[in-house]
């Protein structure tokens, strides 16, 4: 895969980038690395979660 370095910004809780810098700092590793791993590892969860739009389109569907 090629590595595309767009600048992205993001937002966190302040608890949660404490959390990515601390293991950050564990791994001897950038908080960006953290990030990039922990999506690759829970893509596929993420990815059973139903979209927003799913709980629209079943609101509509009741009202007719």
């Amino acid at each position: 895969m090629a590595s595309d370095k767009r600048k992205q910004s993001l937002y966190f809780p302040e608890d949660y980038l404490d959390e990515i810098r601390e293991e950050s700092l564990r791994q001897d590793r950038s908080m960006s690395w953290v990030v990039q791993k922990a999506w690759e590892i829970a893509r596929d969860t993420i990815k059973q979660f139903p979209a927003a739009n799913d709980f629209l389109q079943g609101e509509e569907d009741e009202q007719d």
